[in-house]
Order: structure tokens, then C-alpha cells, then sequence
């Protein structure tokens, strides 16, 4: 019976995490739309720089521009309430820790999000560039791209969150170390499956091309070096 009221309460606690959590990126949204026109235009800035003269992007369906500036509003929400929601997250997994590991929740959602914002800007400033150039490459004086608003959408939001989560990867490891899970010996035995991996990901979330998928594959492998560094100072000991 107690096993069941557990496992009822750990549900009972994810319930209200994610409502907390959903509440946060609605106030982010209602935030946002307001700007969502602007936020928008700055997320076209590396396409725009990377299209031939005198194209222009495109909607192809009436409400097509509407829906759109409605999904930037709800991405640039999920942005704006990510603190909120990392530090949702601390609070549900908290528990498994010990009391003086506890204390590091600030820590933990000041880097997080730094984290989580900062791969979000390199798949901006660095990898969208590169990217887009190569989309481009492709078109001629018969081939003229016509981006809609929809499709780049789309593909931005992919891959935004999916750089932000990505270099999530050292805060990750830590916690699976401070849980006693893995620690930098094991990680260090499989680095190999892990390199296999990172770029497994990286062919799945990025533009089919080697150039992108480097790109984002090389951050990942150092920050992958980076975690077993802390899995080795900050992971917990062995009992004695």
C-alpha cells in the first residue's frame, strides 16, 4: 500500500511541476505574441543574409502568416519560462538527493539556463549560417528558393531546442553522478559508444549535410569531455 501511495505522490508531483511549468510558458506566450512580429523578423536574419537577390520568403495558405506568429510567440515562450521550468524540474528530482546536495538549486537553474540559451544561440549564430548557405547552394538561374513561413519555422524550432537541450549534457551527467548512477571511470570506458552516438543525433536533428552535422557533433564531444571532468570531482564517493 505504501508503494502504491508512492508512486501516486511522485505522480501527484509531476502533475503539479508541469502545471507550473505550462502556466510559466503561457505567461511567456501572452508575453511574446506581443512582440511576436520582431522575434520572427530576427529569427529570419541568418536566412534573409543567405538568400540570393530578389527572393523573398512566402505563405501559401490565408492563415498560414497568423498561425505562424502564434508558434514564434509559444517557441519564445518556452525560452522565457525556461528558468521556470528547470527549476520545476530541480524541484521534482531534488528529493533523490541528499540534504546538502539540495542546496544547489540556484546554482543549478542559473546554469541550466545559461546552457540551454547559450546552445540555442550557437544553432543561431553559428550553425544556421553555415547551414543556409549550403540550402542555398543548391539554387540556380532556373531553381529559386521560396521559403514559406511555416517550413522555416519549423525547422528553426527543431533545431533551437534541440541545441538547448543538447548542451544540457554536462548538468545531466553531474546529476547522474551525484545519483551515484555513473561516475568518470564508466564514462570514460565507453567514450567510444558515446562519440558513436553524439553523431547519430547529430545526422538526425540537423541539415543532411557533414558541415552541420560537425557542428554540432564537435560542442557536444567537448562538452561531453567536460562532464567527466565534473562526474570525476563532483560525482559522490563511494560509502565508506
Amino acid at each position: 500500500m505504501e508503494e502504491k501511495q508512492t508512486f501516486i505522490g511522485h505522480l501527484e508531483e509531476l502533475r503539479k511541476r508541469l502545471i507550473i511549468s505550462l502556466i510559466a510558458v503561457g505567461i511567456g506566450f501572452c508575453i511574446s505574441y506581443i512582440f511576436s512580429k520582431e522575434i520572427f523578423q530576427f529569427l529570419t536574419i541568418p536566412l534573409v543574409k543567405a538568400l540570393p537577390p530578389g527572393a523573398n520568403m512566402i505563405y501559401t495558405r490565408l492563415p498560414e502568416a497568423f498561425f505562424t506568429y502564434l508558434k514564434v510567440a509559444f517557441l519564445a515562450g518556452i525560452f522565457v519560462a525556461s528558468p521556470v521550468i528547470l527549476y520545476q524540474t530541480w524541484l521534482f528530482v531534488a528529493p533523490a538527493l541528499y540534504s546538502h546536495e539540495k542546496k544547489y538549486a540556484i546554482p543549478f537553474v542559473i546554469f541550466s539556463t545559461l546552457l540551454f540559451l547559450g546552445g540555442a544561440a550557437f544553432g543561431y549564430f553559428v550553425v544556421f549560417r553555415y547551414g543556409f548557405q549550403f540550402f542555398m547552394g543548391f539554387a540556380t538561374d532556373f531553381i529559386k528558393p521560396a521559403p514559406t513561413l511555416k517550413e522555416y519555422l519549423s525547422f528553426c524550432s527543431i533545431l533551437l531546442l534541440t541545441f538547448g537541450l543538447t548542451f544540457e549534457l554536462p548538468l545531466f551527467i553531474l546529476f547522474l553522478a551525484k545519483l551515484g548512477v555513473v561516475d568518470a571511470g564508466m564514462l570514460s570506458r565507453n567514450r567510444r559508444y558515446v562519440i558513436v552516438g553524439i553523431f547519430v543525433i547529430a545526422a538526425i536533428f540537423t541539415p543532411p549535410d557533414v558541415v552541420t552535422q560537425v557542428m554540432m557533433a564537435a560542442p557536444l564531444l567537448i562538452l561531453f569531455e567536460v562532464s567527466i571532468m565534473l562526474a570525476k570531482i563532483f560525482g559522490r564517493k563511494p560509502a565508506k
